[in-house]
């Protein structure tokens, strides 16, 4: 068989996802010519699909070897760097995309990312001239049969949902639509379900708008109605939830930085954040007065949430991180993370090295009311009552008197799977049957409005 005849044999089998025999026929064409710039664009693109990045970035990083001039292999390596949160690798590549055409739309987006990302100016420029007239893009469905038509309303700016691992081609025709660029006064897509994938209050105010007014066009189920995720951000969910029996909340504050530093009714130690971003970034503890000058330097913002420190150590010392998933009204356990450091989170922590804080972790996603207890039970159940959201999460510690310690709880709570180490493999039922769970809730109202 020839390369050219491989290579329509590659895509042909990827467009019946059969990703296994595609694989095969895609590296069947780079043994016979390793340089092949399609073949290494699509290898890669079908490794993203399926969530393994790593061989997705060394496909295109060998396309981009090989083919420098190659703008699509440029947008495709930058945005593998974009989703592994390298924003000056991606940046040099998606100006290189730019360089080759000026007016590619994809590299307008990914170059609007990279330039927040490291607070640069022209953002907004590039979220322009990226996604106006470009702000809807459709995935054909890769299933047997007819697959339900979804309409996925995302937020340019990010803080979506991350859905890729439970909403896939597989199962729906996906029309993804950038709800602060697209045109009201058009027509939305055809569709039978809508997912509200658009997260982050705190940042996606814009985005949020837009979608309640596009939605008004909309009589189709709706996962994530706009105005509750709305009430998530960080400083009204943690008043709201306040008022929950059974939650202690920090008190959050909104403040400009000339106001931080003036105020003189400030509690330490404090937390200072700036709103919209996760995982850690941009979020500091500043144990004394002095030292504040310094921290609200080192955020880069001009608003700054000023957050109550509540101790989150056990009596070991150590501080612990609880992560529950709220998923059509049922509680989830996905992780506990436990460090010797404040700021918790489970890429950081110490579960690889230690034995019993992982034997701790087990006991809690295999019995999760003996692991909380009663009182932080009845006090989750309330929380996904009052957040009112058909996909949610919730990160919190336990106080001594086994009340829930509120970090945060809103839309945009990732479900990640765990390494390939055996040593997590007592982790891998909780994070599938959370992500089963989510996958389910679609796709049974996709087949109640078919």
């Amino acid at each position: 068989m020839q390369i050219a005849e491989l290579l329509q044999r590659a895509r042909a089998l990827a467009r019946r996802a059969e990703d296994e025999g595609a694989k095969q026929a895609y590296l069947e064409v780079l043994r016979r010519d390793p340089t092949h710039s399609c073949a290494l664009n699509e290898l890669g693109t079908l490794a993203l699909a399926g969530g393994f990045r790593s061989a997705a970035r060394t496909a295109y990083l060998q396309a981009v070897q090989h083919h420098p001039g190659n703008k699509i292999a440029r947008v495709n390596l930058a945005n593998v760097l974009r989703e592994q949160n390298d924003p000056c690798g991606a940046r040099q590549h998606y100006q290189a995309a730019l360089a080759i055409d000026p007016d590619l739309h994809e590299a307008h987006q990914g170059m609007a990312w990279a330039l927040r990302e490291l607070h640069l100016d022209g953002a907004e420029e590039h979220w322009r001239r990226g996604f106006a007239g470009h702000a809807l893009v459709s995935k054909p469905y890769r299933g047997t049969g007819i697959g339900p038509l979804l309409l996925l309303l995302v937020s340019a700016r990010g803080g979506n949902i991350p859905t890729q691992l439970w909403i896939d081609d597989r199962h729906f025709t996906i029309h993804a639509l950038y709800s602060e660029f697209y045109d009201p006064d058009l027509p939305l897509p055809p569709h039978a379900l809508v997912m509200n994938a658009v997260g982050d209050a705190d940042l996606c105010a814009a985005g949020l708008s837009a979608a309640e007014k596009l939605l008004a066009h909309s009589s189709a189920p709706l996962i994530n109605r706009p105005e509750r995720v709305r009430a998530t951000g960080r400083a009204e969910i943690a008043r709201r939830l306040a008022a929950v029996p059974g939650v202690i909340a920090p008190r959050i504050e909104a403040k400009s930085r000339a106001a931080l530093l003036a105020a003189d009714d400030l509690h330490f130690p404090l937390l200072l954040r700036r709103p919209g971003f996760h995982t850690g970034r941009y979020f500091v503890h500043v144990a004394t007065r002095p030292a504040l000058p310094a921290a609200v330097a080192s955020l880069e913002a001009e608003q700054l949430l000023v957050i109550e420190y509540l101790d989150a150590r056990g009596a070991d010392g150590m501080a612990r991180k609880y992560r529950v998933m709220f998923i059509d009204g049922v509680a989830y356990p996905v992780h506990l993370a436990i460090s010797a450091d404040w700021k918790v989170h489970y890429f950081t922590a110490d579960m690889a090295r230690d034995a019993a804080f992982r034997e701790e972790e087990r006991r809690f996603l295999d019995d999760m009311p003996a692991a909380l207890g009663a009182r932080a039970m009845t006090a989750l159940g309330q929380i996904c009552t009052t957040l009112g959201l058909e996909y949610a999460g919730i990160d919190f510690a336990l106080a001594a008197d086994g009340s829930v310690l509120l970090f945060e709880a809103n839309a945009t709570m990732a479900l990640v799977p765990p390494g390939g180490d055996s040593i997590w493999d007592y982790r891998r039922p909780a994070i599938e049957a959370a992500l089963e769970a989510a996958a389910r809730m679609v796709l049974r109202r996709a087949s109640i409005c078919r």
